[in-house]
């Protein structure tokens, strides 16, 4: 009888929590029993390492095999364990030193000739097995991402032949290199190329100033996706921690193209028909849905009406919380999805509402019911509502442009810097008990702000959001202090109306008060 004991990994969210892969052969008829809450895939393993052993010339034991894999409570899924439980026969039958498993973890499925296929979670892995002071080998597919693990030791490996060469002495296995993602500096998105639309480009501006979620609701053609893809284009750069923490997400998420240290912020554009697993995760395994993979970046929600109201209400507490909580009856996961959202949406079902041509033909009814898709308590979450008209004709044929990115970029560096030496993170993240610290007003200003949440009904969430978004202008102002022009500002953009438009001029709160009231500052008043 002799035991073997090899440490691995296992996928958990966006954790890599430790398995212990027991290996125990005895007499008896030859026989592989393996134990411990494994999926099917984990169950399938012992054909695939039968086939791997004997491909690679290795003698499988004639014992009685069982192989645990602790601890037995963990759910452990996928093909991961492969090369941990093939090294831990190995080990037990006297094909591999016991000595050189002590301070090492392996990960990585077989393939029926012995070679090695790349898996998912190899990032988190190494980050863990760095952690608890041990070494990790990696398919050779994975040595990229795994490397990103600060100061971790990664080895890559070709074949199961490979490592046991690694493990005997007989030649060691190439240190693992970081892999960095390469920008697509094709296809340039400058703010300049958009015609017109000065409100909506102050939109952005202040969107990438503080973070706030966004919604364009205008008629068909009118600019809506295109301004939505000049917003990366505007954001700072990506810090270490937050390329980090991004990196991780796409490593559990099994996208191997995207397996590098990323030097973009993302931008995800998911179909309407999407479901609310693939928007937010879930299935079995957990898995990140489209709102973690855009995790520091864009989220870009277009057709908003059209999208499933579960898919829709599932946003609500992500928004709010920066992560989304997965519970099923045996998993519970955790996956961070702090993005930035931006919404569109065409004011009725045929698109013209409001429009100045009179082309709308839908009844108000069907206007009502169209604009109901959406639900009060995810607008209530958006921050700047932007209302857009058709370009003018002769505009379009001038293609007029404005300011390019990298002078509004330039402006919102300097907000954002502003905020994160204050108080560590963007306006938009500002706890409810932080507002007091941080969001120096004026008495004009909240006085204002406490009149019009009298007159708009306001809810305390937006005005929550209302100082947010105010204490973003004074920022791209540099001003210490929110003054009643940057609260009427913010108070132009809650306007939730089917048809936004300066909810705060409408509503004759502003007679008498200094507000920017011109397209240059980006009051929403176009319809």
């Amino acid at each position: 009888m002799s035991l073997a004991v090899v440490h691995t990994r296992a996928r958990f969210g966006v954790r890599a929590p430790e398995v212990r892969v027991e290996v125990f052969l005895a007499g008896g008829l030859p026989s592989m029993a393996i134990v411990g809450l494994g999926s099917t895939a984990v169950r399938e393993s012992r054909d695939r390492i039968r086939a791997a052993l004997q491909a690679s010339q290795f003698e499988l034991p004639s014992k009685r095999i069982t192989v645990n894999l602790a601890p037995a409570d963990l759910p452990k899924d996928g093909a991961r364990f492969d090369l941990p439980i093939a090294i831990g026969l190995l080990a037990a039958a006297g094909q591999v030193p016991l000595e050189a498993l002590r301070d090492l973890e392996l990960l990585g499925e077989l393939s029926l000739s012995g070679a090695l296929r790349d898996i998912s979670g190899a990032l988190p892995a190494a980050m863990a097995a760095h952690a608890s002071g041990r070494q990790i080998i990696v398919p050779e597919g994975n040595a990229g991402e795994a490397a990103c693990a600060s100061n971790a030791t990664v080895f890559s490996a070709r074949t199961l032949a490979q490592v046991v060469a690694h493990l005997r002495g007989e030649a060691a296995l190439p240190r693992a290199v970081a892999q960095r993602e390469v920008p697509d500096t094709r296809a340039a998105l400058d703010l300049a190329d958009v015609v017109g639309q000065a409100q909506a480009k102050r939109a952005l501006e202040i969107a990438a100033a503080g973070a706030h979620a966004l919604r364009f609701i205008g008629p068909p053609g009118c600019g809506k996706t295109l301004l939505a893809s000049r917003l990366p284009g505007l954001l700072p750069p990506l810090q270490d921690s937050e390329a980090l923490e991004l990196a991780v997400i796409r490593s559990v998420s099994g996208r191997r193209e995207a397996a590098a240290w990323p030097t973009e912020r993302p931008f995800r554009s998911p179909m309407h028909g999407s479901s609310a697993v693939a928007l937010v995760g879930g299935g079995v395994p957990p898995r990140p849905g489209e709102l973690s993979l855009a995790h520091h970046g864009v989220l870009f929600l277009d057709e908003l009406p059209e999208w499933g109201r579960a898919s829709l209400e599932a946003l609500r507490e992500p928004l709010e919380s920066g992560v989304v909580h997965l519970a099923r009856s045996t998993v519970q996961a955790e996956f961070p999805a702090r993005a930035l959202l931006v919404t569109a949406m065409n004011p009725c079902p045929c698109g013209w509402a409001g429009d100045p041509s009179g082309r709308c033909a839908c009844p108000a009814d069907t206007i009502a019911r169209y604009q109901s898709r959406v639900s009060g308590p995810l607008l209530d979450r958006i921050d700047l509502h932007v209302g857009l008209q058709r370009v003018p004709a002769a505009d379009m044929a001038r293609k007029a442009s404005g300011e390019c990115s990298a002078d509004v970029r330039a402006r919102v560096l300097v907000a954002r810097e502003r905020q994160l030496s204050r108080q560590g993170v963007p306006n938009a993240h500002l706890a409810p008990a932080q507002l007091s610290s941080f969001v120096q007003a004026s008495t004009e200003a909240l006085a204002l702000l406490e009149h019009a949440g009298e007159r708009l009904a306001l809810s305390a969430r937006a005005m929550h959001r209302v100082l947010r978004v105010a204490r973003t202008l004074a920022d791209l102002d540099a001003r210490a202090s929110v003054s009643d022009r940057d609260i009427g500002e913010a108070l132009a953009f809650r306007d939730t109306s089917p048809t936004p438009a300066n909810a705060w001029a409408r509503a004759n709160l502003t007679s008498g008060r200094s507000t920017r009231d011109t397209p240059e500052h980006g009051v929403v008043g176009t319809h």
